[in-house]
């Protein structure tokens, strides 16, 4: 099925993409959101085909351009600005000292001239981009969950989403608009089981090292009508560098959050802080384009939970109700894992769905990505 897309207003006559919908990895699929555009010349991409291209995003959430193999560190940067022009940091900032006491600090290293696109993956990588040699990790459930897999378990093909998140520094910036990640080396296909353990029983069969992504929104359309009305009278107010002041905890086995178990930074450990830069944010954002509202929060950075503009004052109390709220949403028919090619460009809506790594990689399997966002030029729509 190919849709035809129209684009802004004044553009409408001139410009339309053919969207193919994703197709999600598990039966049953409830999926909504998630479209291929296959190539597309995303260095010389004109006015009109660029509000077509943003139009998708902000519509469809995920969107898929193929073939981008070539699509240099500095030419990335640039369409990812073009999302939002007057953004110039790196989501989560320039700061060595902050990052390199960070739980991101194993995930990320920057391209030397241009700084704003990270290098990820895992495996060795030589002359890249100006890097001469990195060895790079892919991220491991089994370094962050409580309670990992055994070697065992991993060897028979069992996985975990690692940690479900949006990309956002949560202190000081604002949350970016978009992220573009694109696949420059893969491993060799295979498939893997995420298994929840969780009491649920839930699992979901994806392709090794593959994203995972649900919807925001359709988080926020499963709740009730009773919890509905809390999440839009209540607000995240999120950790001064959370990524430092959570080092230390260990994540729930379906990576929707921490455990609570008093291992948080206290604030005098912390690097220093402004506190009128620590980030409260509503859980109910609006998509600027649909009016839509989404569920959006990262659950594993919240301190405190505000309602009513009373703080709720209890860590393990905001983490249970936040998981009440959010754990419907990743059930496995409604998780698109976004299986890699090589010269895949990813562009999703970052203010719009939570996503997750997948995966329990060897040392043999290389993955090369370039992975790029920008702190915004303003914070979200509120619902």
């Amino acid at each position: 099925m190919i849709a035809r897309l129209d684009v802004t207003p004044a553009l409408w006559s001139q410009t339309s993409l053919a969207l193919t919908p994703l197709a999600s990895s598990s039966a049953g699929s409830e999926v909504d959101f998630g479209v291929d555009v296959g190539e597309l010349d995303l260095e010389h991409l004109g006015e009109a085909p660029f509000a077509a291209l943003e139009r998708a995003v902000l519509t469809h959430q995920v969107v898929v351009v193929r073939g981008q193999e070539r699509l240099s560190p500095r030419a990335q940067l640039d369409l990812t600005r073009r999302f939002d022009p007057v953004a110039k940091t790196y989501g989560h900032g320039h700061r060595p000292d902050i990052m390199k006491r960070s739980v991101l600090v194993q995930d990320l290293v920057s391209i030397p001239d241009v700084p704003e696109v990270k290098l990820l993956g895992n495996g060795r990588v030589k002359d890249h981009e100006g890097l001469p040699e990195v060895d790079l990790r892919h991220p491991s459930h089994r370094s962050f969950h409580r309670e990992p897999l055994t070697e065992a378990q991993e060897a028979r093909g069992l996985t975990r989403f690692y940690r479900w998140h949006i990309d956002a520094a949560l202190y000081e910036l604002h949350p970016p608009r978009v992220t573009t990640l694109l696949a420059l080396e893969v491993p060799e296909p295979r498939r893997e089981t995420v298994v929840y353990d969780d009491g649920s029983g839930d699992t979901l069969e994806v392709q090794v090292g593959a994203t995972a992504f649900v919807s925001g929104a359709k988080a926020f359309d499963l709740l009730s009508p009773s919890q509905r009305a809390w999440a839009l009278k209540t607000e995240a107010r999120y950790a001064a560098h959370p990524y430092v002041w959570m080092r230390n905890a260990r994540a729930l086995p379906n990576g929707l959050g921490l455990v609570s178990e008093g291992r948080e930074l206290q604030r005098d450990e912390l690097p220093p802080f402004e506190v009128d830069k620590v980030m409260t944010l509503p859980l109910v954002w609006k998509n600027p384009l649909t009016g839509r509202r989404a569920l959006q929060v990262h659950a594993c950075c919240v301190e405190d939970l505000i309602v009513d503009g009373q703080p709720i004052g209890d860590l393990a109390e905001c983490r249970r109700l936040l998981y009440e709220l959010m754990r419907p949403a990743i059930a496995p028919s409604r998780v698109y894992a976004h299986p890699w090619r090589p010269g895949d460009l990813v562009i999703f809506h970052n203010r719009g769905l939570w996503h997750s790594v997948v995966g329990s990689l060897r040392p043999t399997d290389l993955r090369v990505y370039h992975q790029c966002n920008l702190a915004a030029s303003e914070a979200p729509l509120i619902a």
